[in-house]
């Protein structure tokens, strides 16, 4: 039996790989939840098994010992050495795999290394020659798939294979034994993602691939991470299936509508509402290889703060849709938000998992939301577990748009992010940052959740990154608690029409006040937001910034709520409780939850019965050679 391993992860791309000791454990009892067996202390998938529980049965580290745990090892990918080469900063963000003791992670920059998990020592290292140059909007990748070819002989080339989505709109197979390209697989190894889409994107940035592809049976399901606040009829955001072996291409699933005879058509009005783009899958996407489905957490459609050109529910946009595994049809879908006009992508990875209710086992999907809604819905039929209901929401005042008259509210689990701020709740370190945090939010619109954007300024809460995020909940299957990382931080968006845009303006605010300015092709006006930050640089937003939230699917309460790590001031004054947080946790069979994901570098254990910390260790950046 070999020692396992737990990866500290962290969202700053100067932070490199590194690992803690953990030793070896027996496994725990878990309930059948797990659609596909994983071998003992493996991580074959993004989380964990191909359902998405992040959930570890190793025990050997529990809350009386997890304070003796100290860095065994640290890998540097090298990427940071030529960080400054490229247009953006690439973002380390990637969840390594463990399988038959190699881990395997991968860089933004297409690098994908095979090492050894009890020395830190490079096995392999295979680059896929990204342009460095190319201006990726999200330039991250969050891991590789691994697929096992049960008809080849065992050690022949390419039996094993890792699965790469490049940045840049490539599917690669990798044979795992040695890093080289598997020839078989599309042409020398590689499919390209961009060629076959409904909307072709009008440049190399606009359509991208950042979260691992899910592996069902020999199929190898990917999706895509698009520029969707550019124009209406933004590169189209279809789910392809792919043979594993060839690369040819199984079947294709396209959010948006094209065909009349969809049962969701008459959900997207308007003449350019069937030419709208994205509403595409960019974040993971879970499998049941038992039911032969697939699990899509489907993105906001085109563009993403105006949508007087696709009005309606645009119903698969902002869903978590289940797809036939075998033929990519419909089976159910849920949908999130409608008509969403507030960036509010589903990014959280649906999680599967086994509850039990009334003496009941009832297969069910968890999914977290950016909107602060935690939805639990049967697996097979989509049906929520925990009753939704639809609560009116208020109206847009923008000529041309029709907001959703209502949205879905879980009525049994409250909001796992506040849904409300106003003026009299701004906050600051200084009696300055306050009073400029209130006239800030006095100033802009504000009738609730789902205020829809307006030519005034709409306070938006929670903001595009508020919520929950890519980095998934965990689910503790002995304890049936939901664990979730949030961020509790404010947002503005503005509509501006384009005769009023002044562009020298707009260029002094986006150097010094970070506002972000896009000109929304096809739509009479420009979006400008920023999220509301104080003069100290630390949000207008009460702390903690981002929190860890424990809630019990025995009951649906919050068991409870604890601020996640520390934000520190750029601005040089006192920090604040709670770090703005992107990443992912990991709870395990012992009862700890680990997690990093915080902007103060650090890796944490909680107890999971009671969030109290129990361990911490900082991670050091590298330092950056410049040439």
């Amino acid at each position: 039996m070999r020692c396992s391993s737990a990866v500290i992860r962290s969202t700053n791309a100067r932070i490199t790989a590194g690992l803690l000791s953990l030793g070896c454990s027996a496994t725990a009892q878990i309930p059948a939840a797990q659609t596909t067996p994983v071998a003992h202390g493996d991580w074959i998938a993004y989380g964990r098994d191909p359902g998405g529980a992040r959930f570890s049965p190793l025990t050997a580290i529990s809350p009386s010992n997890v304070r003796s745990l100290r860095v065994a090892w640290t890998f540097r990918t090298g990427e940071m050495d030529t960080a400054f080469k490229t247009r953006r900063e690439p973002r380390f963000e990637a969840t390594p795999l463990m399988i038959a003791g190699t881990l395997y992670l991968s860089t933004p920059l297409g690098r994908v290394f095979a090492v050894d998990p009890e020395t830190g020592k490079q096995r392999w290292v295979f680059d896929a020659g990204v342009d460095r140059q190319a201006g990726f909007g999200d330039f991250a990748n969050r891991g590789v798939a691994f697929w096992r070819d049960p008809s080849a002989r065992a050690g022949s080339a390419c039996s094993t294979r890792v699965m790469l989505g490049a940045i840049d709109g490539r599917l690669i197979a990798i044979d795992a034994a040695t890093g080289r390209p598997c020839a078989g697989f599309g042409t020398g190894g590689t499919v390209n993602l961009r060629a076959g889409l409904h909307n072709t994107p009008y440049e190399l940035a606009e359509y991208q691939i950042t979260s691992p592809p899910a592996v069902l049976r020999d199929l190898v399901v990917v999706g895509s991470a698009i520029a969707d606040n550019n124009r209406i009829d933004a590169a189209s955001g279809e789910v392809r299936a792919f043979d594993a072996r060839t690369g040819a291409l199984r079947w294709s699933w396209d959010p948006v509508p094209r065909d009349s005879a969809d049962a969701q058509w008459k959900s997207w009005i308007g003449p350019l509402a069937h030419r709208t783009g994205a509403a595409n899958a960019w974040s993971v996407i879970a499998v049941d290889v038992e039911r032969d489905l697939v699990f899509v957490p489907t993105s906001s459609p085109s563009v993403d703060y105006y949508g007087g050109e696709r009005l309606g529910d645009n119903r698969y946009a902002n869903s978590i849709v289940a797809l036939r595994g075998s033929t990519g049809k419909v089976v159910w879908h849920f949908q999130a938000v409608h008509h969403d006009l507030w960036d509010y992508d589903v990014a959280s990875p649906p999680a599967l998992v086994t509850l039990q209710r009334d003496g009941r086992m009832i297969p069910a999907v968890i999914q977290a939301t950016k909107s602060g809604q935690l939805f639990v819905l049967n697996r097979e039929t989509g049906e929520p577990i925990f009753p939704v209901e639809e609560r009116p929401v208020p109206a847009s005042t923008v000529a041309g748009e029709r907001a959703a008259a209502t949205q879905p509210f879980n009525t049994v689990i409250p909001p796992i992010s506040p849904q409300r701020f106003t003026a009299a709740d701004a906050w600051g370190p200084t009696q300055s940052d306050r009073n400029a945090c209130r006239d800030m939010l006095a100033s802009l619109r504000n009738d609730g959740p789902f205020t829809p954007p307006s030519l005034e300024g709409t306070l938006v809460t929670p903001s595009n990154i508020g919520g929950a995020h890519w980095g998934g909940v965990t689910y503790d299957h002995v304890r049936q608690l939901v664990v979730v990382p949030v961020n509790r931080v404010a947002a503005m968006v503005q509509l501006i029409p384009v005769d009023r845009y002044n562009r020298e303006e707009a260029q002094r605010e986006s150097s010094r006040l970070d506002f972000e300015y896009t000109r929304m092709r096809g739509t009479p006006f420009y979006m400008r937001r920023r999220l509301l930050i104080g003069p100290s640089g630390l949000p207008c937003t009460p702390p903690p910034f981002g929190s860890l939230v424990a809630i019990s699917l025995r009951t649906g309460a919050h068991e409870w709520d604890v601020p996640l790590g520390n934000l520190p001031s750029p601005s040089g004054a006192a920090g604040a409780p709670g770090s703005l947080n992107l990443g992912g946790p990991i709870a395990t069979a012992s009862g700890l939850v680990f997690v990093a994901a915080t902007l103060d570098r650090a890796i944490r254990a909680y107890d999971t019965a009671t969030g109290r910390e129990l361990w911490r260790v900082n991670c050091r950046p590298a330092a950056v050679r410049r040439r």
